[in-house]
């Protein structure tokens, strides 16, 4: 039988509260070193993908990292209820220049 994989949101409560209800995994953390803890757990426990604000993946960057170049979990950070920080904006920019070489997307000039 397939395992499902699940998904998970991680993150200050009001920011991420509206996820649970449409039914991920919610865990409501804003320390860096509980963060870094969630994030470890959750992948042995074998969660596909992780939505984590912005503001909790800048306090968790060491664990994010370790898992940059692994299949599972995909980690994407999304904005808090307070906005955008422009980490995941970022993260696109440094992508497509890796894989073509240079900046086509965000070019200045």
């Amino acid at each position: 039988m397939e395992q499902k994989r699940k998904i998970a949101v991680i993150g200050d409560p009001t920011s991420v509260m509206i996820f649970k209800a449409i039914g991920l995994d919610v865990f409501y953390e804003v320390k860096g070193e509980f963060i870094e803890k969630r994030i470890h757990e959750l992948a042995e426990k074998g969660y596909a993908v992780i939505y984590i604000t912005e503001a909790a993946a800048q306090l968790a960057q060491e664990a994010i990292n370790y898992y940059a170049t692994a299949t599972f979990p995909a980690i994407i950070p999304i904005p808090s209820n307070k906005g955008t920080l422009g980490l995941g904006m970022k993260k696109v920019k440094a992508n497509v220049e890796k894989a073509v070489g240079a900046d086509i997307l965000f070019k200045e000039g």
